[in-house]
């Protein structure tokens, strides 16, 4: 009977209406007398028989549609006892509940206004005293039961709302969580390869070169040179072990080739719009993890706050390897801001965002940069686009891990 889902307070007051409603039938046939006795008690055991069968079947529970045609079986099998027994006019009252909680609010408060009208009529018809407590009793009972139906939907309604929202609560911290780990683990593998590649290996590579010197100054034969060119040889292996650790600590972007490779994977694979091209000046170069990382990470950064914020219909990421330097330019065409406008404390947005909102973007590919020694600059304007400039001083290519 009942077709929305409650709660099992809800539950356990539906079970005391139909308490009520049971009790209120016996009521009414165990005070018939007169002539009309027998066909009281009739009509209560037939209006609780109808009552009984909806309480009892399923389909009526789990149809709108047959729990409204069992409603108004009921009432006309009520109305009949009430034609009998002016004693059937009090289960009206459970009746008003029925009707709101099982039709929709247009109809139920029709049927209730038209359920009290027809207890008032039977009172008055079976010679009660025509007085103000006749209408008022019954008007009484519709309106509380309409107040009550009406405001428990609407802290049912607010009560699912606030459950919905505290489930996308719980599924946003989730993320967020998972995010940040994964944040978390990249950045301390790019801080242990950084750390790798600018202590153990340079030292070792520079043990190296010092060994090589000290074996060309050492006269042949001499016993010394078995020594120096072991240990040479032991430098050598650790610098190939601490490269292959730096290999390991790469992100994975840059696991499946060059940078170049993986910045043509970015774009490829950012779905526009904006169009999003990329290209590469000069003769590529392997370049050091840490440059390949900064690198990378200030791309990602760029081109995903102009994706965000500039509105752009077209991007260009440019890789450029020069005789002394290397650099990355992300140039779009979007609405452009003014980066003097950005506070430095809060940062902006490469790619046309402007404002508080747009987190640690500019500040973070500016630290990245002077971190390897390099420039950071950002050329934008209102309605202008912006363009994204970064340039490493390219390493000695030689030596580097």
């Amino acid at each position: 009977m009942d077709v929305r889902p409650h709660s099992p307070v809800v539950a356990a007051l539906r079970l005391c209406l139909y308490a009520l409603f049971t009790g209120l039938l016996a009521l009414a046939a165990a005070r018939a007398h007169g002539p009309s006795a027998a066909a009281t008690v009739t009509a209560a055991l037939a209006t609780g028989a109808v009552f009984a069968v909806g309480v009892l079947s399923r389909s009526v529970r789990r149809s709108r549609r047959a729990s409204t045609v069992w409603l108004g079986v009921l009432c006309a099998s009520w109305l009949v006892l009430l034609v009998f027994s002016p004693d059937a006019l009090w289960a009206a009252f459970p009746l008003y509940f029925l009707q709101l909680h099982l039709l929709p609010v247009r109809w139920g408060l029709p049927a209730v206004a038209a359920t009290a009208a027809a207890a008032i009529a039977g009172f008055v018809g079976h010679g009660g005293q025509l007085a103000p407590g006749a209408f008022i009793g019954p008007l009484l009972g519709a309106g509380v039961a309409v107040a009550t139906v009406l405001g428990y939907e609407a802290l049912y309604r607010e009560s699912e709302r606030r459950r919905r929202l505290i489930e996308e609560l719980v599924a946003a911290r989730a993320e967020l969580a998972a995010a940040e780990r994964t944040a978390g683990t990249l950045a301390e593998r790019e801080r242990l390869a950084r750390e790798i590649h600018d202590t153990l290996a340079q030292g070792l590579s520079s043990i190296q070169l010092l060994l090589r010197a000290a074996q060309r100054a050492v006269p042949d034969g001499s016993p010394a040179a078995v020594h120096i060119e072991q240990a040479r040889a032991t430098a050598q292996d650790n610098l190939a072990e601490a490269r292959r650790f730096v290999h390991a600590l790469t992100p994975p972007d840059l696991e499946r080739g060059s940078l170049a490779g993986a910045l043509e994977r970015l774009c490829a694979k950012t779905a526009g719009p904006p169009a999003v091209r990329f290209s590469v000046s000069g003769v590529p170069a392997e370049l050091p993890t840490p440059y390949e990382v900064a690198l990378l990470r200030i791309a990602q950064s760029a081109l995903g706050n102009t994706l965000r914020h500039a509105r752009a219909g077209r991007v260009e990421i440019t890789l450029s390897f020069m005789d002394t330097a290397v650099a990355l330019d992300v140039v779009d065409d979007g609405v452009g801001f003014v980066p003097d406008a950005v506070p430095a404390a809060v940062g902006g947005v490469a790619g046309g965002g402007g404002g508080a909102e747009g987190g640690f973007g500019l500040p973070a590919m500016r630290s990245r940069a002077t971190a390897l020694g390099g420039t950071f600059t950002v050329e934008s304007a209102p309605g202008q686009g912006t363009a994204v400039a970064v340039t490493l001083p390219r390493p000695d290519l030689g030596s580097a891990v």
